[in-house]
């Protein structure tokens, strides 16, 4: 497991007599971005959940590092992720958002956040409130907070949700050049064009159960 970046390993999970996720499995390199497509209710979030720690699984289980999540860890190190709808502050400003979140591990400076609510298109110095915020802004914002601490592991939930062309294309190549870093990045989209761009390998999840990687020409 120690060659994987992420390591799931026959992953269940159940709520009453629901089946979430079936039998899961899949590992994920270092330096690759990785697409995970589905109909909504797919299981496609829950398994984000699983890998980031959120959900336990039933069965199974998700080694990020190495290290059993669960077990040797509650939340694994060195990931950023945005799942579902990211949350702020709406009275408060970007930087002051990214300031709070960030002063809980101390990791980086206020200069390190400027850079990052920049690269993703915002201005630092804007004191308009998140609240005010359109949908796009705030996702970029939340990309902002998922990069600011640098982290070798990205799990991102619809990046582009709610983006405009000129948006989309601002985070692609942000995603693109992350990779050439060596980052590995899983991205859950509905977006075909997203996929066709960004990822190396491409899974899809039917009602809990993940299959792939899929060809080139299956991918919709």
């Amino acid at each position: 497991m120690d060659d994987y970046v992420v390591s799931v390993k026959n992953v269940s999970k159940r709520f009453g007599d629901q089946d979430v996720l079936k039998h899961v499995s899949v590992d994920l390199e270092r330096g690759k971005i990785y697409g995970l497509i589905g109909r909504n209710g797919s299981g496609k979030t829950m398994l984000l959940k699983t890998i980031c720690g959120f959900v336990a699984p039933t069965e199974g289980e998700v080694c990020v590092w190495g290290r059993h999540v669960g077990r040797d860890v509650d939340f694994p190190d060195n990931l950023g992720f945005i799942i579902e709808s990211p949350g702020f502050l709406p009275k408060e400003s970007a930087l002051k958002n990214l300031k709070y979140l960030a002063s809980i591990k101390n990791r980086i400076g206020t200069d390190r956040i400027r850079e990052c609510i920049a690269q993703v298109g915002l201005d630092p110095e804007n004191r308009k409130p998140v609240g005010k915020y359109s949908l796009g802004m705030r996702q970029r914002l939340g990309i902002a907070q998922a990069i600011m601490e640098n982290p070798d592991l990205l799990i991102l939930d619809e990046p582009t949700n709610g983006l405009d062309n000129h948006g989309v294309e601002d985070i692609r190549a942000l995603l693109l050049g992350l990779k050439k870093e060596g980052k590995t990045i899983l991205i859950a989209s509905h977006s075909a064009e997203d996929i066709a761009v960004l990822c190396d390998s491409v899974y899809e999840m039917d009602a809990g159960v993940l299959t792939g990687p899929i060809s080139a020409d299956s991918r919709s």
